[in-house]
């Protein structure tokens, strides 16, 4: 299953502020050489957790590099995002073992708990929500993946109380 990752009728741009100066070893490193919009748009993505729009328009400046071309790489490829993460991504694996042992029902039973529709991030940047295609533990189905710890054999409560758990733990 793939997240749709744009609405092209509405911007998606977020205004956070960001200290632009963290991508000038990263544009020294790469600046001049050929193929370098992946390594740049990755390595501006691992210092701010995403894509801002600044960090787009700096890369552009100082290496030449046409904001369309790097913004069309961005959007191709899934590894890359133009909002901000949660600090608990949470991802419902929808391959087939999890689909028949009702993958839907975590993901619709998370998405009211926490507010949010898939591909969303809470509003206190906690969580994003993420359905995937396969995380390879079908013997476990159905199963979610927060951050690296993994839970199989879910309902949508017993999803519902981990994430409470984690919440409760971050907020002590």
């Amino acid at each position: 299953m793939r997240i749709a990752r744009i609405n092209t009728k509405t911007s998606t741009w977020i205004t956070d502020e960001v200290d632009l100066t963290l991508l000038d070893p990263l544009i020294q490193k790469y600046k001049g050489k050929k193929g370098n919009v992946i390594p740049l748009l990755q390595g501006a993505q691992d210092i701010y957790g995403y894509l801002p729009r600044t960090a787009f328009e700096k890369i552009s400046r100082d290496t030449g590099l046409e904001l369309s071309e790097m913004f069309g790489v961005a959007t191709f490829y899934a590894q890359f995002r133009l909002k901000p993460v949660g600090k608990n991504i949470i991802k419902i694996c929808h391959g087939t073992a999890c689909h028949v042992q009702n993958a839907k029902e975590i993901s619709e039973s998370l998405e009211e708990a926490l507010q949010v529709k898939d591909g969303e991030t809470t509003s206190d940047r906690l969580f994003t929500l993420e359905s995937v295609a396969c995380l390879g533990c079908c013997s476990l189905a159905p199963v979610m993946m927060v951050v690296d710890q993994t839970y199989g054999k879910l309902t949508g409560n017993e999803a519902v109380k981990i994430i409470k758990n984690i919440r409760l733990a971050e907020n002590n």
